[in-house]
């Protein structure tokens, strides 16, 4: 599982290259889990969490970008 702090280190386009796999990866684990040949279940948690914490940074480096923008 990713550490964020190692997610804060990347940048914007590994991060959304990251999100991606990420994203097929559930797509896959979910048909697992449907046809019972799931090996790992706590993986799928681990990928939902490492998803929310890029789009949780993701939406910080937009805000920050925006307020720089603005000035304020």
């Amino acid at each position: 599982m990713a550490k964020i702090e190692d997610l804060r280190t990347k940048s914007d386009d590994q991060l959304t290259q990251q999100l991606t796999d990420l994203k097929k990866e559930q797509f896959n684990l979910r048909f697992q889990a449907a046809t019972n040949q799931l090996e790992a279940p706590s993986r799928i948690r681990q990928v939902r969490r490492e998803i929310a914490q890029i789009k949780t940074l993701q939406t910080q480096r937009t805000k920050a970008a925006a307020a720089e923008k603005t000035g304020a």
